[in-house]
């Protein structure tokens, strides 16, 4: 991949996975990569990390993080009627992403 990836996901969008050991979970986006066409979703692929003490009084040791999914991996979820995929209604001067199945707007 080259250049930066076209994704329509937000960040605080809520999405669900649709593939991977976290299927069928969903949260909150926390950070899009759009280099590598990955999102961190809070609470969700939880990895092992070992971290330095940065300071005399600070803790090193394992702990707990989300690592990326692929983008493929995961769909916004419409209140209305759950896991979609997202389309665009240009509204006079604005474009407003959309739920492809109600047309309700996310």
């Amino acid at each position: 991949m080259s250049g930066k990836m076209k994704i329509k996901l937000k960040k605080e969008d809520t999405v669900q996975v649709i593939a991977g050991k976290d299927a069928g979970k969903s949260g909150k986006v926390l950070r899009i990569d759009r280099n590598k066409g990955r999102v961190v979703v809070q609470g969700l692929n939880m990895v092992k990390k070992s971290v330095k003490p940065r300071s005399q009084q600070d803790k090193g040791g394992i702990i707990d993080i989300e690592a990326g999914l692929a983008v493929s991996n995961v769909m916004i979820v419409c209140k209305k009627c759950g896991p979609t995929r997202i389309g665009y209604k240009i509204d006079g001067d604005s474009k407003i992403r959309v739920c492809r199945k109600c047309g309700e707007a996310l």
